[in-house]
């Protein structure tokens, strides 16, 4: 009976090509998904794309121009990032009721008496 003893996955060192980010894992094996899967990355340059540093002890990989992380568990399991949903353009603000009637002053009388 063979037992393996299991660890959490580590990031040796990271590459990442026109269509892939590629990494070397400490135990050997070598994973990859595809660029588009980071939309950041996707968009970013070839030199912002290899400006990166692993996290903690090799969890991820951190591209700080760009503000984008990707852990390796992230990369073994997960999901493609999504693109936050665009925010309306801030323009002037429209009430919802009828509009309102701009109010007269109203001059107090003097009492009689």
């Amino acid at each position: 009976m063979n037992i393996v003893a299991v660890s959490d996955p580590r990031i040796d060192h990271v590459r990442v090509t026109e269509d892939e980010i590629i990494a070397h894992l400490a135990d050997g094996r070598v994973i990859s998904v595809p660029l588009a899967w980071s939309w950041r990355l996707a968009e970013a340059t070839p030199a912002q794309r290899g400006k990166f540093r692993l996290i903690g002890t090799g969890q991820g990989v951190h591209w700080p121009e760009v503000d984008e992380d990707i852990s390796v568990e992230g990369m073994l399991y997960g999901t493609p990032a999504r693109r936050p949903k665009p925010r309306p353009a801030a323009g002037p603000r429209v009430s919802r009721h009828a509009p309102n009637k701009r109010m007269q002053p109203t001059r107090k009388r003097a009492a009689r008496g």
